[in-house]
């Protein structure tokens, strides 16, 4: 699969406003081959990660990020297509490897970096807390949003660089490894399980995810499309596992929702992993979410958290992000696609959860901008309910038949790639017949802080 890079807008400077992190600039990588052995009872991971990439600058170095707490051993590059390219020396210092070269690489030459690193990984510390690598109680477990990857893997962690997967994990028998990806294989040789994984769509790297732990495998159905959607159960509570079977009944009933609200399911399958840990919130990943036993109530409690978390694989996984500040279009959309579930299932109109969640936003502070709410602020819950309703003024101005169609045509354009408000606009616009209107509502809801006025065509 080639990949190209699909941001419509330059990067802007030098540094990610949101994460505070210098970006990784010169080169592009197009894939990641990651060969990981991990001990549970240590929390010990060694690696060896193989970088394939390609240079829009020449270069005389490069930097990656990885955490402090996985020590670099020993870093070779080799070239191709006759290229010679020697590392001359590396430096791994506040969460950034940096690689100089021998001799300078010419622009636009296709090299891979090979890096040898161990130690016992730990989540980074963030604006938004501790994200990343957490060891549980009986495994571990990857949280990377926004820019957790690092502490698992050396990667050029921005949202706007997808890449391929292969994964080679190695870890303790009796644990599964759960990993983003189809699973290819998997081996027992004496102590040890190998687990091979593959990704056959590109991959935001905070998309990467992995689970490890005592799980057993529940069929939750397929879906009518063909799609087989699984669930990842601890091993030896009945209890809880009776829980999940019933509060996960509907995932596939909200697959085949969407199918037909958004257009095809982006990946080969859908997994959930419910770990037997609590956690506070849960988070999704490639054809892959997470959620922790306390989402598990067994009476329905957090239905639309399960429905919030597969409309991500739509939007957000296979539509990705250009950069942050454009959160909206993951969180937005999510967040309606839970009222278009209960829509879809005959609970309630998205109208009505629309004016619930206005009357709340009535009553909260109006000072996040929507189109570009900030690092503080870009998970708060006015982003998620103003992203929806959001859209749904958009498909009130528009018409069901119109805006279905254009949130398809969104879909299918930027499948697998990146997109923009703009691709979206653009969509809008093309089964709009009064551009002014649309304007003003993307104005509104978008640019200006204070609250619209409740776009209530739906409850006439």
């Amino acid at each position: 699969m080639i990949m190209r890079r699909l941001r419509s807008t330059p990067v802007p400077g030098t540094r990610d406003s949101y994460t505070g992190i210098d970006f990784n600039l010169g080169f592009h990588i197009r894939r990641y081959e990651l060969d990981l052995t991990y001990r549970v009872a240590p929390n010990l991971l060694m690696g060896t990660a193989t970088l394939h990439m390609d240079n829009y600058r020449a270069l005389d170095a490069l930097t990656l990020d990885l955490g402090g707490s996985l020590r670099v051993e020993k870093v070779t590059a080799k070239g191709t297509a006759g290229t010679h390219i020697q590392v001359a020396r590396f430096r791994h210092a506040g969460r950034k490897l940096r690689i100089t070269f021998r001799n300078q690489i010419p622009v636009d030459q296709e090299f891979s970096l090979t890096i040898r690193y161990r130690g016992n990984p730990r989540p980074l510390r963030s604006e938004w807390g501790m994200i990343g690598w957490e060891e549980l109680d009986n495994g571990a477990l990857v949280a990377a949003q926004p820019n957790g990857a690092p502490s698992w893997f050396p990667c050029d962690d921005t949202p706007d660089e997808k890449a391929l997967f292969d994964v080679h994990f190695h870890t303790d028998n009796g644990y599964a490894a759960i990993i983003t990806g189809d699973l290819i294989s998997k081996h027992v040789s004496g102590s040890m399980t190998t687990w091979h994984y593959q990704s056959r769509e590109p991959m935001a790297t905070y998309l990467a995810a992995v689970h490890v732990g005592e799980y057993d495998t529940v069929s939750l159905g397929v879906s009518e499309s063909g799609v087989v959607v699984e669930a990842y159960v601890p091993v030896g509570d009945a209890a809880l596992r009776a829980r999940i079977l019933e509060d996960f009944a509907k995932q596939v009933d909200m697959l085949d929702a969407y199918e037909k609200l958004f257009g095809p399911y982006p990946f080969r399958s859908y997994r959930v992993v419910i770990t037997e840990d609590e956690l506070e919130i849960p988070l999704e990943a490639q054809g892959l979410s997470s959620f922790g036993a306390n989402h598990a109530t067994g009476e329905g409690t957090w239905e639309r958290l399960i429905a919030h978390e597969l409309s991500h694989q739509w939007f957000g996984n296979s539509l990705g992000l250009a950069q942050w500040n454009d959160i909206w279009l993951n969180e937005g959309f999510a967040c309606y696609a839970e009222w278009l579930w209960f829509e879809a299932a005959g609970v309630k109109s998205a109208a009505e959860s629309a004016l619930e969640f206005y009357r709340g936003l009535e009553a909260l502070p109006k000072d996040i901008l929507l189109a570009n709410p900030g690092a503080k602020d870009m998970f708060d819950d006015r982003v998620y309910k103003r992203g929806a309703l959001t859209v749904h003024a958009l498909r009130e101005l528009l018409g069901d038949d119109a805006f279905f169609k254009a949130v398809r045509s969104y879909v299918a354009e930027g499948r697998h790639g990146l997109v923009e408000p703009r691709d979206l606009k653009r969509h809008l616009y093309a089964v709009s017949t009064d551009h002014a209107a649309l304007d003003a509502v993307w104005q509104s809801w978008l640019r200006d802080l204070e609250l619209p006025e409740f776009p209530s065509g739906g409850l006439d």
